[in-house]
């Protein structure tokens, strides 16, 4: 049976996990896009989940709104705070991350497209070639005027010494993290990348990811209309889960490492 052939149009019997590992399995090029869901289980809360960062404080969505950054100062000081005590500085690659890494290594992996910041998949041992982070990095900052980049960790050391909105060294200007806000454009090199990776699989597999915000929700189309078989591994619901070949509910480190173990490996 094709990959393509095997694809599953509803949502009849799409939880079956053994279908979701014969089909990576199969595969020789598979595409990953991981969402917050991956790291939740590193520390790393997600946006909108039942713990989210959103869901808990209905304000918050204002520090990643590019024009509210910008236009008040207080938000830049409470975004600040947040980049201060993020736990994506303790937080540790789980066995979802490595699971990928395996994946790599079996030479198998096409690409993984995040929509973290955290770094994670790089501090798990995936080859930086082939993260492509579509919503930037927590792990430098940039100058929204002259673009120079820094070290997160030296604009921080800057906070903690007291400077509540550290303005940037060469031009004076406004600093965040090298991170896409709400209202700020993709990398296009890097969208490139991604889209490419999606219409390049055989398998392209959604990880904890709501499949809400695009252009990265997209992708899962552009994989699918160019032959991909589709698996989804979330808590809840996806708007995609229609067109999913299998879509898996249970906990991303338990099931990641189950489709991509050879088999004779378990």
């Amino acid at each position: 049976m094709s990959l393509r052939s095997s694809r599953v149009r509803t949502l009849a019997d799409v939880t079956d996990v053994g279908l979701a590992a014969e089909l990576v399995r199969s595969a020789a090029r598979v595409t990953v896009l991981t969402g917050a869901g991956i790291s939740t289980e590193s520390g790393i809360p997600d946006f909108r989940g039942p713990q989210g960062l959103w869901t808990k404080d209905p304000a918050a969505p204002a520090m990643f709104t590019i024009d509210n950054y910008l236009a008040d100062r207080d938000v830049r000081v409470r975004a600040w705070r947040n980049r201060r005590d993020h736990p994506a500085w303790t937080a540790r690659p789980n066995a979802g991350h490595r699971a990928l890494v395996d994946l790599e290594r079996q030479g198998r992996l096409q690409a993984i497209v995040t929509q973290n910041i955290d770094g994670l998949h790089q501090a798990a041992g995936s080859e930086p070639e082939l993260v492509h982070e579509i919503h930037g990095t927590i792990w430098e900052a940039v100058c929204l005027t002259c673009q120079r980049r820094t070290p997160m960790a030296d604009v921080l050391a800057r906070v903690e010494a007291g400077e509540e909105d550290p303005p940037c060294r060469s031009c004076d200007g406004i600093q965040k993290s090298a991170t896409i806000s709400f209202g700020q454009a993709l990398d296009p090199a890097v969208l490139e990348a991604s889209v490419h990776a999606s219409r390049d699989c055989d398998v392209f597999v959604a990880v904890g990811t709501s499949l809400q915000v695009q252009p990265a929700a997209s992708l899962c189309g552009v994989a699918y209309d160019a032959g991909a078989s589709l698996v989804v591994v979330n808590a809840e619901p996806t708007p995609y889960d229609g067109i999913a070949a299998a879509v898996l509910r249970e906990p991303i480190g338990r099931t990641l490492p189950r489709l991509v173990t050879e088999p004779g490996d378990a």
